[in-house]
């Protein structure tokens, strides 16, 4: 996959970040062979992988702590995230991360990703034809003006707070730094594999949420073992919107009707999108 220059193995050296106008608190880098290290422990080219793929901190995330490392986006190219720490499955160091078996999001195109989607588990459940994408609701390419638009840097940092304020979700969040071209690119940058029985490359899903992030000013707050969640600035306002939107959801991530009390897209649409700034997906 094609990605920027990886900043993480500066932290070797440099704990805090300093050298990268950062003020880290105590954390780890995660490599893909299923060992996390003391970042002033960590050694060039140690694990499988030839980089870190992502920094997590040692303690849990509070409210106020995305806020901290946003400049990381602007200083050293890293994204912020939640990440679980904890559950079954354990923490990032624990997951199958594979970023050798996933492609470059840019060399996809979401419609195309999503119509193949649709006609391999969704066209036989709702007998129709891919409908194709929805229509932006605010942002860049809906036409509307600057003034109907949330910041959608503004709206990931305060739900990533009252994610890890309420608690539920994440057994034991963790806020991580990736690096990574932009948010929608995060999965497929540290080789997430929560996808794997319904998507095989991770990049394929990560060019569906760059739409998103085009259409609906969505933001990618937190990743768990098997599920993701975004934050939308831009949320469907209409239930013909959310119809539309609750379409590409059931390509992206059938269980989220087929394993739910909404048992139709219609249903879907109307309880969990329609004005929404959230959407929550989980791949058995």
């Amino acid at each position: 996959m094609a990605t920027l220059p990886n900043p993480l193995p500066k932290l070797t050296s440099d704990p805090t970040g300093a050298a990268l106008g950062l003020q880290l608190p105590p954390g780890r880098l995660v490599d893909d062979g299923g060992t996390s290290h003391a970042v002033e422990a960590v050694g060039d080219d140690e694990g499988p992988w030839h980089e870190p793929l992502l920094w997590l901190a040692d303690g849990e995330a509070a409210p106020g702590d995305w806020a901290a490392l946003a400049p990381a986006r602007r200083s050293a190219g890293l994204l912020p995230v939640v990440v679980d720490g904890g559950g079954p499955h354990g923490g990032p160091q624990d997951w199958e991360l594979a970023p050798d078996a996933v492609s470059y999001p840019g060399d996809h195109d979401a419609d195309e990703v999503l119509a193949d989607l649709w006609e391999e588990y969704a066209a036989g459940e709702t007998q129709e034809e891919w409908p194709g994408l929805a229509d932006a609701t605010a942002g860049p390419d809906s036409g509307a003006g600057p003034d109907s638009a949330e910041d959608p840097d503004a709206v990931a940092m305060d739900i990533a707070d009252d994610l890890v304020e309420s608690g539920g979700l994440l057994e034991e969040p963790r806020l991580a730094l990736v690096p990574a071209r932009r948010s929608a690119d995060i999965p497929a940058a540290i080789g997430w594999s929560g996808p794997v029985n319904h998507e095989g490359d991770t990049a394929r899903l990560c060019a569906v949420l760059r739409s998103w992030e085009d259409r609906f000013g969505i933001r990618v707050v937190a990743l768990g073992f098997d599920h993701l969640l975004v934050s939308v600035a831009f949320p469907p306002t209409t239930l013909a919107e959310a119809e539309a939107v609750a379409a590409e959801h059931f390509a992206f991530c059938p269980d989220n009707i087929l394993q739910s009390s909404d048992t139709s897209i219609r249903a879907y649409a109307e309880n969990r999108l329609l004005g929404r700034p959230v959407w929550h997906f989980w791949w058995d």
